[in-house]
């Protein structure tokens, strides 16, 4: 009898605009957002069919009802970025005033659905979408920024555990803080370089980028799975990495669409077969555009998933539950 298994985590980076407004218009943007309305229900229809859980990272401002909630759960320390073009805090005054008016900066109904679903994790992805590794923001900032993420979701009757942190931006000085306001565990980044994100300005480089598209047709930095043993606690807090960002349907790669799922199946196969993790992630919004092959592609994954839980007792979990089994396996 097998003692052993393997575990699939999916985290979803929820944020809506407030993760795209330094990078995007909503003008240029406007039908991915749009879509998320209509793509979480079903992301979640599509999960409870497979027995498969997910992990929603969601950035703090979405859980307020209204602009007068919003503006109550705002921390009195705010981020000092040098530019000023990564603060988010710049652009409440100009949001609507609710879910209904403004749809693109707020999500209450969102996350109750996912809540009285019950099925799946709701984490957090800072309050405000807080770039750790930006110049001029401090610590004592961050911590206001947690403070604030584990309040607004109390408030909604959700126990923060799990973060994901923006951009991947991984301040290793920041995981005490997050330890210490009862977050559990954080979704690490691959360990390559192309992904490394200490150097922002490396990160958005053309070679960074154009190695990491590559990487999703092509195994250049590997499977990225690992055995439940080799996770790093660290300051109280577990480093759950990332195996692969599920990069969506794209017209102008259409034709090597069967290349990017074939390496994301390949990585399934090897963390069931080798009692190992394959955590894959990316954004709702990411399928807010080719929703119907975006869906296809991830049910065909499901689908093999179904085969590894049956075959090798492979597990589907979140984020926050992993954690707990790596602690209870560690206090045996």
């Amino acid at each position: 009898m097998k003692t052993q298994n393997g575990y699939l985590l999916i985290s979803l980076d929820f944020e809506l605009f407030w993760g795209l407004f330094d990078v995007k218009t909503t003008s240029n943007y406007h039908t991915n957002l749009k879509n998320v309305r209509e793509v979480i229900p079903r992301l979640v229809a599509l999960a409870d069919q497979y027995n498969i859980t997910l992990t929603f990272a969601t950035v703090g401002f979405l859980f307020a009802k209204n602009k007068q909630e919003l503006l109550s759960a705002l921390p009195s320390e705010k981020p000092t970025y040098l530019n000023s073009r990564f603060n988010p805090y710049n652009l409440i005054e100009n949001i609507g005033e609710n879910e209904t008016d403004d749809p693109f900066h707020y999500a209450e109904s969102l996350i109750e659905f996912i809540r009285t679903n019950g099925n799946h994790e709701i984490a957090s992805h800072t309050f405000s979408h807080y770039y750790a590794n930006e110049d001029g923001q401090t610590p004592d900032q961050f911590e206001a920024d947690i403070i604030a993420a584990v309040q607004i979701a109390k408030q909604k009757n959700i126990n923060i555990k799990s973060i994901v942190f923006p951009r991947n931006q991984i301040n290793e000085a920041y995981l005490k803080i997050c330890a210490k306001h009862g977050i559990i565990c954080y979704r690490g980044i691959e360990n390559h370089w192309m992904f490394d994100t200490h150097d922002t300005k490396k990160l958005d480089n053309a070679t960074h980028k154009a190695f990491r598209l590559t990487d999703a047709y092509c195994n250049v930095s590997g499977y990225n799975t690992y055995s439940i043993s080799h996770l790093k606690n660290c300051h109280g807090i577990l480093n759950i990495p990332s195996s692969k960002f599920f990069r969506p349907y794209s017209n102008s790669f259409k034709l090597l669409e069967p290349l990017r799922i074939s390496r994301i199946k390949k990585g399934l196969v090897k963390a069931a077969k080798n009692n190992e993790i394959y955590h894959l992630w990316w954004h709702p919004h990411n399928f807010g555009k080719n929703m119907d092959a975006n869906f296809k592609n991830l049910e065909d994954i499901f689908k093999l998933f179904t085969e590894l839980q049956k075959n090798h007792a492979f597990q589907s979990v979140s984020m926050a539950q992993l954690a707990e089994k790596y602690h209870a396996k560690e206090s045996q």
